[in-house]
């Protein structure tokens, strides 16, 4: 499996980082988690066909800075050529069918597409693709639905928290992992409630055994401070701190 940074950000824009987005290619097949403002341009500097995308999954939907793309990413394989045949399955939390609905309703352009749009909401699930087996739990996020996701494949795991606080859930889910990618939204001396600083990354990290740790969904303060240091301090094992275009073997 490959991991590949689209966006280490956050709603705030800045000349660094964009807003979060991350695809997990197996076999060439790209699966994409989350899809903030701009997102569809960064998949062609990545490498990425869109229109290979068949799986789009999201860690909650409350946040524009997770979902924004969503919509283009239904425009692109609308109007774009070769046209699209191949279903688009969406994955996210309670609330997700009612958010396309709605897109719909803003955008009457996205009705009918001309293949098939499927939409499916999880909290504790499990769904298998193509011989990944992808695990969903219910995490902690200033009290709105949202999930993280759990990859496996031939041995290796593969877990993405998107935001969250430290929670037992997220422990769980990253148990013995190979790739733990959690939100480190702001440094130690800025917690906010809600999310997760180095601190606390390094403590999901640590307790669920994870073998090597990505901080990403950064505001920009986190770059004016050794993240990685403060993670340290609670977690020996690799840590990487996450740039946009960033690539992982796992």
């Amino acid at each position: 499996m490959e991991l590949i940074v689209l966006g280490s950000g956050v709603g705030v824009p800045t000349s660094k980082r964009s807003a979060p987005g991350l695809c997990v290619k197996v076999k060439n097949q790209p699966i994409l988690f989350d899809s903030g403002s701009g997102t569809t341009y960064q998949l062609p500097k990545a490498g990425i066909d869109y229109h290979q995308i068949d799986y789009v999954f999201y860690t909650h939907i409350a946040h524009p800075d997770h979902i924004n793309d969503l919509s283009a990413i239904i425009f692109a394989n609308k109007y774009d050529y070769p046209k699209r045949e191949n279903d688009l399955n969406i994955t996210g939390p309670k609330g997700i069918t009612r958010f396309y609905e709605n897109l719909e309703e803003l955008f009457p352009t996205l009705k009918d597409p001309p293949f098939p749009v499927n939409i499916r909401e999880v909290e504790i699930d499990q769904i298998k693709i193509n011989g990944v087996l992808i695990e969903s739990k219910p995490l902690c996020h200033q009290g709105v639905e949202c999930v993280g996701y759990r990859l496996e494949f031939q041995g290796k795991s593969i877990v993405y928290s998107g935001d969250t606080d430290y929670c037992d859930s997220l422990v769980e889910l990253a148990r013995e992992s190979d790739l733990l990618i959690v939100e480190c939204s702001f440094p130690d001396e800025f917690k906010v409630d809600g999310h997760l600083t180095p601190s606390f990354a390094g403590r999901v990290a640590k307790e669920s055994g994870a073998k090597k740790l990505v901080l990403t969904h950064l505001y920009p303060i986190c770059d004016q401070y050794d993240i990685r240091s403060q993670a340290q301090r609670i977690y020996q094992g690799e840590i990487i701190v996450a740039e946009d275009l960033m690539k992982i073997e796992v």
